[in-house]
């Protein structure tokens, strides 16, 4: 009886170390389902940007990337407004006094005025980018 148990197991066992061996290798653990941040990404989050939408530099649109290059040379900008007080009336970003924070245009492909793209900045270093005229912000992470 135990000659025929051991070449049945044999697969299992198999089965079971290349599960083993497949999770080791691409060193994505066993979970259930779920995830959360790691402690890495948490550190790598400034404060300013935890609890919030995120989005890396890398990944805005074009012309948001041409924005921040603008913005980190100091301009010129090609709208008006670009630099002017962002008040933040509608409450969506940390509560700062007024003149905290500036805001700049993310020109929009097609649109004949300035759009519903912009990117806020705060005198803390923090960068925000909304495609919805303020309903809605990412937190720019660099």
């Amino acid at each position: 009886m135990l000659l025929r148990l051991v070449p049945l197991s044999v697969p299992r066992v198999l089965a079971g170390l290349l599960v083993c061996l497949s999770v080791l290798l691409t060193g994505t653990g066993c979970s259930s389902g779920t995830s959360t941040p790691t402690a890495s990404a948490t550190a790598a989050t400034p404060g300013w940007a935890r609890g919030m939408a995120t989005i890396q530099a890398s990944r805005l649109p074009a012309e948001a990337r041409q924005t921040l290059a603008l913005i980190d040379k100091g301009g010129p900008f090609p709208y008006a407004r670009d630099g002017s007080v962002f008040g933040n009336f509608e409450g969506r970003l940390p509560k700062h006094p007024r003149g905290y924070y500036h805001e700049y245009t993310v020109q929009t492909p097609g649109s004949r005025d300035r759009g519903a793209r912009r990117i806020i900045t705060g005198q803390g270093g923090e960068i925000y980018y909304t495609d919805d005229h303020y309903d809605s912000f990412r937190a720019v992470l660099r």
